[in-house]
């Protein structure tokens, strides 16, 4: 069977076409491009010529498994939003500042950002609100998120968190806790520590490591625990520090158990083995998710969450032996 040939486009309509085609292109500019604008970067959503762009900026330190969590949910929000999304970190309050001064100049739409070193971060928070950008905190802050000018916070309030750890160590007949900080300066976990010392019954100890060396970390826990036999209860204020001070206790000789702030997939497998006593989840994914999702509300809609005026609270839960099988599915995906 013969298909017979199309008919020859004339000359003058070539033309015409081709004078509606870049005529569409100056007016839509984008409509014809595809896949995402982005150049390297961390990012999620669909590419578009009003695609918004987010900063998130935080504290947290190199291959902490909690950051990936908060990004994860960061980049689920981006995604369903269509929202170019940044991400970058730095422990320090000054490096931290100057990320966001990089967001400033790099004419984002808004940046969610940690407050774990709320002084430090001040100026930059105020230039980027001079620029007209809005800025919302997650994660670490929550008693200076006003005062330095956010639209809206989202996390755990530390304090109430560490004093329920403390009721909690009462109802385990805990004599003497020590609380493991791994951060010196991180108005968060000093909370966390601080609320437990005012509700625990017994005897609270501050012992401050530093976190970005695992092995000293182990081996100072390690140490103190030889040197006071009397300590019965280790608190952690990560999970990978929990997961090392198993093994600390265990080296020592210790007969202390061990209880944390927040949870990953592997501390899930230390809660149903019984080497961690409990966790308590502060919900990370969801922190990432619901700053970088209140942006784009409060772009395309001028919704703010809390009204501005309360936070938005992820936590405290407990995680136990008795409830750890609800989120066990959630963290082997990695998103608790």
């Amino acid at each position: 069977m013969t298909t017979p040939a199309p008919p020859h486009a004339s000359p003058g309509l070539a033309r015409i076409a081709a004078l509606a085609a870049a005529l569409c292109l100056l007016i839509t500019g984008c409509s014809f491009s595809t896949g995402s604008t982005d150049s390297g970067t961390d990012s999620g959503g669909k590419a578009g010529a009003n695609r918004l762009k987010v900063a998130l900026v935080t504290h947290g330190g190199r291959g902490d498994a909690f950051w990936d969590l908060v990004k994860k949910g960061a980049d689920a929000a981006a995604a369903k939003d269509g929202i170019e999304l940044t991400y970058a970190n730095e422990p320090e309050g000054a490096g931290q500042a100057e990320l966001v001064r990089d967001a400033i100049r790099d004419k984002v739409d808004g940046i969610a950002v940690t407050l774990a070193k709320p002084e430090a971060m001040k100026a930059a928070v105020a230039e980027a609100r001079a620029a007209g950008i809005p800025v919302v905190g997650l994660n670490s802050g929550i008693d200076a998120w006003q005062t330095a000018g956010l639209l809206q916070y989202f996390g755990q309030d530390e304090s109430v968190a560490g004093r329920a750890v403390g009721d909690k160590l009462d109802g385990l007949n805990a004599e003497h806790a020590l609380c493991v900080i791994h951060e010196r300066g991180n108005v968060a976990l000093e909370a966390r520590c601080a609320g437990v010392k005012k509700t625990f019954g017994g005897r609270t100890e501050m012992l401050y490591v530093e976190g970005t060396d695992p092995d000293a970390v182990n081996a100072a826990l390690a140490a103190k625990l030889r040197q006071d036999p009397s300590i019965d209860e280790v608190v952690t204020l990560g999970a990978q520090f929990a997961l090392g001070a198993v093994t600390s206790v265990k080296e020592a000789g210790s007969k202390a158990h061990v209880a944390t702030f927040d949870i990953n997939k592997d501390l899930v497998k230390s809660i149903q083995s019984g080497d961690v006593q409990f966790a308590v989840d502060q919900q990370p994914y969801l922190q990432g998710y619901l700053a970088v999702d209140s942006l784009w509300l409060y772009k395309t809609n001028g919704n703010v969450s809390g009204g501005g005026v309360a936070p938005v609270l992820t936590g405290p839960a407990f995680v136990t032996r008795t409830n750890v099988s609800e989120v066990a599915k959630f963290a082997a995906g990695g998103t608790r």
